[in-house]
């Protein structure tokens, strides 16, 4: 956490009590950590809610929480989960008010008499009874990890701590505020908009400061970032669970048949080794780590990994950051709680579905030390995030899906969805479904890119919502009503597997075809104004791969044709039988469920 004078130009005059603060400590926030700490304070005497900030990794959260420590007029507990990070919070308090009280097991300390008190949850979960006293705030550092499970850790102190003090504020910080499987941590954003309405662990998130400014005004080390220089391994074939992890032994079977992989992309890293100071190395697993330090076996290295001893953990960290060891190789451990300013080389050498752990991982060589002009960031994991993207909230859907600006119709507020753009950069498909912008009484604006009606009273709601939020009416499982349509006569279950429009007589041909050749024809004529309705409402608006988003007006079928990118196939549609065709009675977009690949309903079928 630096604590650097030089500041930018934009930074703001401190008040008269900030220059007394200086001259005690001799520290001084910088502007960004000034805003954060002013954002918590008039927010709790504003409301009770819980809060977060949200500030890079290396920006000096510690510094935050210990100004936010030294201002409040009552007890305060600072929780996290490592004990390195207990020792360095503690540290920053120190600096800049009384000296704090360590409770961790760990660092062999079970202090709670200060004003301050810095502790591991694992070792206050463990002893509810020593965290009796009225405590006033309580900051959560690295605050994504705590879970909605009301028998975690976190939320079981946080219910104890309640019971002394109904009225406790409750802070997080954190660099990566989203959980894969969960989305945003918080429930509304400060810029107005959601975050995650249902199942946000905070309430609002209240200051958020993105990476690129503060490698712009010189506050953190500038990453270079690239793709395997040499070899890359492939991951894309595996899947990944809700928390963007991979199954060990799945990881395991695939790199056995990458040995020439790894030893290229290892002795690449030497050789880039030689001009670095510090080389951290991210490795997919514990046997995969094993055979990395082998090939450095004449190399200046070590492995950590979640079963090495505490003790030998430590005396390796301490010779990696005094650098009497060039290369540190771990596995899932030096994510967070790690500092080591002067490592200018990360190696990512694991797969991950989670932008937020891969942010982490390249935050270790982003921090500030002497003579280090950059950090060099080798992504041989084929991962495909980039650090500037902003959080989306979502999984990211495709592998060359981009952040994309999406207008509200209704509120205009700037949505930011998962998408795709072309090679100037226009949006030709977006995965919104509804609009994330606050209105002035604080709820969710109603706008729905996407959605299915409800059958008893209209309303509209999101594709995978099984409650109508309007009338409460149950929604129909499309698996359910699948099964029960297609045991009638007469129905067949078209599978989608190719989409092409038709100009043809005045008219435009929508024509589907399956797996077996076989196709379905839909025809709409555009002469008329009621026609050119009819063609929106039947095809445009729910073909459109940009929905929300103005669309040409189209008064001829040939303008259609030349746009057919534009435009989405359905997964399925559902046919009925009549004398002489067949009529569609629905399209399933988005679809996943027992049908999708169910071979007794890909069968062929004569349409004609």
């Amino acid at each position: 956490m630096s604590t650097d004078s030089k500041k930018p130009a934009t930074q703001k005059a401190t008040t008269n009590t900030q220059a007394e603060d200086t001259a005690k400590t001799g520290i001084r926030l910088r502007d960004y950590q000034q805003q954060a700490v002013d954002a918590a304070v008039r927010y709790f005497r504003a409301q009770s809610g819980s809060a977060v900030i949200v500030l890079p990794t290396g920006a000096g959260k510690s510094l935050v929480i210990a100004e936010l420590a030294r201002i409040a007029k009552g007890k305060v507990l600072v929780l996290t989960h490592v004990k390195e990070l207990v020792a360095q919070n503690a540290e920053k308090v120190a600096l800049l008010t009384d000296e704090a009280s360590i409770y961790s097991a760990g660092l062999r300390q079970k202090l709670t008499q200060g004003k301050t008190v810095v502790a591991s949850v694992q070792s206050a979960g463990r002893n509810l009874e020593a965290f009796d006293s009225h405590y006033s705030l309580v900051v959560i550092d690295e605050c994504h990890r705590v879970s909605l499970e009301q028998d975690g850790q976190y939320q079981q102190l946080l219910e104890h701590l309640k019971s002394h003090n109904p009225k406790l504020k409750l802070l997080g910080l954190t660099a990566t505020p989203y959980r894969l499987g969960l989305g945003f941590i918080y429930r509304r954003h400060y810029h107005g908009r959601v975050g995650n309405p249902d199942r946000g662990i905070f309430d609002d998130c209240i200051f958020e400061l993105p990476l690129r400014p503060l490698i712009k005004q010189g506050y953190l080390t500038p990453p270079r970032l690239y793709d395997g220089l040499s070899a890359q391994y492939d991951f894309s074939s595996l899947p990944s669970n809700s928390n963007g992890e991979y199954d060990e032994a799945k990881v395991d079977a695939l790199l056995s048949h990458s040995g020439r992989a790894t030893k290229a992309i290892v002795n690449q890293l030497r050789q880039l080794a030689n001009t670095r100071k510090g080389v951290i190395i991210f490795a997919a697993t514990v046997r995969h780590a094993e055979e990395v330090l082998t090939l450095l076996a004449d190399e200046q290295a070590a492995l950590i990994t979640a079963t090495t001893e505490m003790q030998q953990r430590d005396a390796i960290i301490r010779a990696f950051k005094a650098q009497e060891l060039k290369f540190l190789v771990n596995v899932a451990v030096l994510t967070t709680g790690f500092d080591a300013p002067h490592v200018d080389l990360i190696a990512i050498m694991r797969p991950t579905a989670s932008v937020s752990l891969f942010q982490q991982m390249v935050g270790r060589g982003l921090r500030l030390a002497e003579g280090k002009q950059d950090c060099l960031v080798i992504d041989y994991a084929a991962s495909g995030f980039d650090l500037f993207y902003p959080e989306v909230g979502t999984p990211k859907p495709a592998a060359n899906s981009v952040p994309v600006q999406v207008p509200c119709p209704e509120c205009g507020f700037a949505n930011i969805f998962w998408g795709k753009t072309d090679e100037d950069g226009d949006i030709i498909e977006h995965f919104g479904r509804r609009c994330q912008g606050l209105l002035q009484d604080n709820s969710q604006c109603s706008y729905r890119y996407r959605a299915k009606s409800c059958p008893d009273c209209g309303a509209e709601n999101d594709i995978a919502a099984k409650i109508c939020h309007q009338c409460q009416s149950t929604l129909v499982d499309p698996d359910k009503r699948l099964k029960e349509v297609l045991s009638k006569q007469h129905h067949h279950l078209f599978k989608v597997q190719q989409m092409l429009l038709h100009a043809e007589e005045g008219r435009l041909r929508v024509q589907y075809l399956d797996y077996d050749g076989n196709d379905f024809n839909q025809y709409f004529k555009m002469e008329t104004s009621a026609q050119r309705r009819a063609l929106f409402a039947c095809f445009i608006h729910p073909h459109s791969k940009t929905p929300g988003l103005k669309l040409p007006k189209y008064s001829q079928p040939q303008q259609l044709v030349d746009d057919a990118a534009r435009f989405r196939a359905p997964d399925m549609l559902l046919l009925k039988k009549q004398a002489r065709r067949w009529d569609l009675l629905q399209s399933f977009f988005d679809y996943q469920g027992r049908f999708q690949t169910e071979k007794s309903f890909l069968g062929s079928s004569n349409l004609a």
